[in-house]
């Protein structure tokens, strides 16, 4: 038997939708057919300006839920974790502890923030990093600030300060993250880095450092010193603002 692809049966974007791969289209409640439609329209029209949190996660939801109303489901997941970032980024486990939420759903959800970390990212890839700070932070915030844990990561500069690796290093707990600084400097001598800037989030949202951040980012600057590598900064990545070790005096 010849195996069936979905792409064989993509979801129309008005009007009707597939029952399931291979079956003739089911035709939509005119209210929810022209609900969507309306969305459609506000959106292109205003961009994301237009729509409130709760209609933006309607807008995802439309192609995994193609056959019903999703403005409950939309809402009950704002619910549960208070934004549309939040939502985005939360762990598949817990996302499907919500009622109406399944695979197709969580797909959805993670092809959206797969997708925004990926253009915040190439907004400084092969670009100095140094005066496209803007863009750094905004790409910072996007991948960690929404993190139920704390992430640590490093970017590796070259010596015209341009990205050339961005690698996350650990993965800890609400309020640790496990940093091991020889780790991080032996991975800059083999991506031939002649600088870092050193990153972890704060999952309570507090960018402050607490003393192990400022005890570690001591040992990772003393041990780049020692081999000719320069330590720009370290960004503690909060819910609405960043900390810079450089900015507070900490380096």
């Amino acid at each position: 038997m010849a195996q069936r692809h979905l792409s064989e049966a993509p979801l129309p974007l008005f009007g009707t939708a597939p029952d399931e791969v291979g079956t003739p289209p089911v035709r939509l409640p005119s209210y929810i057919r022209d609900h969507r439609k309306r969305l459609r329209e506000r959106f292109m029209e205003g961009g994301a300006a237009a729509l409130p949190d709760y209609e933006m996660l309607e807008l995802v939801l439309f192609r995994a839920i193609p056959r019903q109303d999703v403005k409950p489901l939309a809402r009950a997941l704002l619910d549960k974790f208070g934004d549309f970032n939040t939502v985005l980024s939360a762990p598949p486990r817990q996302l499907d502890e919500v009622k109406g939420v399944g695979e197709a759903v969580i797909c959805e959800l993670k092809i959206v923030e797969a997708a925004a970390h990926r253009l915040s990212r190439a907004r400084i890839l092969q670009r100095q990093v140094i005066s496209s700070w803007d863009a750094l932070l905004d790409y910072c915030h996007t991948v960690m600030a929404h993190q139920q844990t704390e992430h640590f990561r490093v970017l590796y500069l070259d010596r015209k300060n341009t990205l050339i690796a961005d690698e996350e290093q650990g993965r800890g707990t609400v309020d640790h993250v496990p940093v091991y600084p020889r780790e991080v400097v032996k991975r800059a001598l083999e991506c031939n880095a002649s600088a870092m800037i050193l990153v972890h989030n704060h999952p309570s949202g507090d960018p402050t450092p607490s003393q192990s951040d400022i005890d570690m980012t001591a040992q990772i600057a003393h041990a780049a010193e020692a081999l000719g590598l320069v330590l720009h900064d370290h960004l503690v990545i909060g819910k609405s603002r960043e900390l810079s070790f450089r900015a507070e005096g900490l380096i």
